[in-house]
């Protein structure tokens, strides 16, 4: 299949690669309204063209006429020297009313990678955003092996700015056994209250106040650590505990790898699950 005419698409929407310089100042201004950035934008149109041209992952969904998100990616090469694909942004317009368009996207994204023998993507996501936790691990499947301090220096965009970036870096075994039930829709989130009753030990919760709350230091096979409902609207309403969160999160989730665990899920209520 010709990646320039690949044109897999859900019921409701139509993803294709993005080539011509129309489509791809489309893109920029798209990804510039998701991410609130104002005149700064996230990727710019000539970046993006030199992205496509070289042959790297660009591509947009529409509905209908209307670019309603964009994904974008290139190769990297990881310690080990092996190629893997880095997935740089993706964007969805808030205003779309097709249900599912990320998925959608990340899956055309599995596709065109394994396609080209590529079987490892790799992201990084603000580990205090729940519904992104949850998509990222347990909708795709995927899986988070490091905690990335400040990755980006403090951030300026609209949804972020003034805050540290901190990062997971989430690493996606495309031909793994989650990530292929994931494909087929066959995804589940870990039964915390289940955990709980084998025997694993919660190293941070949401307190009545919506502030965190640390649990009593212990050692088991599984951990578990919630993270607030909002933490975009917490930034706004409350920046001393959103900052409390930043600082909590980090100790709680960095302190557990360096202790040898990995985060392996993650759940619709906030909850990651961390397995040695």
């Amino acid at each position: 299949m010709k990646e320039a005419r690949d044109r897999k698409a859900s019921t409701k929407v139509l993803i294709s690669a993005l080539h011509e310089l129309e489509e791809l100042r489309e893109l920029e201004s798209l990804l510039a309204t998701v991410w609130g950035s104002g005149e700064e934008t996230p990727v710019n149109t000539e970046v993006l063209r030199a992205l496509a041209h070289s042959g790297n992952y660009v591509v947009g969904a529409r509905s209908g006429t209307q670019l309603v998100g964009g994904l974008v990616g290139w190769l990297g090469r990881g310690p080990d020297h092996s190629l893997h694909m880095h997935s740089h942004i993706l964007g969805v317009a808030s205003e779309s009313q097709v249900v599912g368009i990320g998925f959608e996207l990340k899956q055309h994204q599995r596709r065109w990678c394994i396609e080209r023998g590529l079987r490892v993507v790799e992201w990084t996501t603000d580990p205090l955003v729940r519904r992104n936790a949850y998509f990222n691990l347990s909708k795709l499947g995927a899986e988070a092996r490091q905690y990335l301090v400040n990755f980006y220096g403090v951030m300026t965009d609209g949804i972020n700015a003034g805050e540290e970036s901190d990062r997971l870096l989430i690493s996606w075994q495309l031909d793994s056994a989650p990530a292929e039930a994931a494909a087929g829709g066959r995804n589940s989130a870990p039964d915390v209250d289940q955990l709980l009753r084998d025997g694993a030990v919660a190293l941070l919760s949401v307190g009545a106040a919506g502030e965190p709350v640390a649990g009593p230091a212990a050692s088991s096979r599984v951990l578990i650590c919630q993270v607030p409902d909002d933490i975009v609207s917490l930034r706004r309403t409350s920046p001393p505990i959103a900052r409390s969160w930043r600082l909590a999160l980090r100790r709680a989730i960095s302190g557990a790898m360096q202790a040898g665990y990995r985060v392996t899920g993650a759940t619709r209520t906030g909850w990651y699950v961390l397995q040695r």
